[in-house]
């Protein structure tokens, strides 16, 4: 694991986790990457939606959402992309009451990434975990997003594909 930890200092992975974690907004991190490393012009992220998915709640989520077992919490999966570029693929359990009916309406109607939609909320993240992974998939991040009060809006789990790391002409 040690060497896993060393390899990953000063790449394109560490790079991009460290600026997820230090972020208020994934979507605002991941618009300024993809500018950075020319993905897109202009580096706009939209949310790709399976409106088929659908994932209940389990206790766990209720629980760090703060939320009864009658309370309605609706979960959208998504992915993540600019221009051509899969950026993310996210997975989000939100709670609709905590948000305006326009924000609701853009999160089941449109291409608009959850922090976009939500943005004049200054949401923040509560990162829960991070996942190294082999394969396709570089990291995964567990979340909960959070308004001014501390009041959790959303949980979140986004995975960040190799793809997402490496710019057209390798940067």
């Amino acid at each position: 694991m040690l060497a896993l930890l060393l390899a990953l200092q000063n790449t394109p992975a560490e790079d991009l986790n460290t600026r997820l974690l230090a972020a208020r907004s994934a979507t605002a991190v991941l618009e300024q990457w993809c500018g950075e490393h020319h993905f897109a012009d202009p580096p706009r992220v939209r949310a790709l939606p399976d409106r088929n998915a659908h994932h209940p709640a389990d206790a766990e989520v209720r629980a760090a959402l703060q939320v009864g077992p009658d309370e309605p919490v609706r979960y959208r999966r998504v992915r993540l992309r600019c221009g051509n570029r899969l950026m993310s693929r996210a997975e989000n359990w939100y709670v609709p009451r905590r948000l305006t009916p326009e924000m609701n309406r853009a999160l089941q109607t449109s291409d608009t990434p959850f922090g976009t939609a939500i943005r004049p909320l200054q949401p923040a993240r509560r990162t829960l975990g991070v996942q190294w992974l082999p394969g396709a998939t570089a990291f995964r991040h567990s979340a909960l997003v959070l308004d001014t009060a501390g009041r959790p809006l959303a949980f979140v789990v986004e995975s960040y594909p190799r793809s997402a790391l490496v710019g057209p002409r390798g940067n």
